[in-house]
């Protein structure tokens, strides 16, 4: 059994936003030569997530209006109270970033077969910005069979 990883660095431009990162894992698959096996993606930051679902523009924006609702930024969190923590001088008021977060995945593991990411005809892997725009990282490791 082969194992590679490695991490991809991924800028975002919103404060929430949907990326579809599908073709750059099969491009990370592809690089390594694995037939048989699979992929893990792992988030790095506390206020990112992945999902398989569709990459659909309606659907996307049923998302974020959900994940807004689910943690609304407008709403009194302990964790905005900057003054009564020891933090950066810009650290962001973020706390209903972390919730979104929470109720989320950090990682999503995905079989390969022949070479392929073995995701269904509408699956997508979509890395979900929570407190952006930000300069963010993914992990990805294939773990398999040349």
């Amino acid at each position: 059994m082969t194992i590679f990883h490695t991490t991809l660095p991924l800028p975002t431009d919103d404060s929430i936003g949907l990326y579809d990162v599908t073709a750059t894992i099969q491009a990370v698959v592809n690089s390594t030569q694995v037939q048989q096996g699979q992929v893990l993606v792992f988030c790095r930051h506390t206020t990112t997530a992945l999902a398989i679902n569709e990459y659909e523009t309606r659907l996307l924006t049923d998302i974020k209006t959900y994940l807004r609702k689910l943690a609304p930024p407008t709403e009194v969190y302990r964790h905005n109270d900057l003054h009564l923590r020891d933090v950066p001088a810009d650290e962001p008021e973020n706390a209903h970033s972390h919730l979104m977060a929470m109720t989320l995945n950090t990682s999503e593991v995905i079989p390969i077969v022949d070479g392929e990411l073995a995701l269904g005809t509408y699956q997508s892997v979509l890395f979900v910005e929570l407190d952006g725009p930000r300069q963010r990282t993914l992990f990805v490791q294939v773990t398999g069979e040349l």
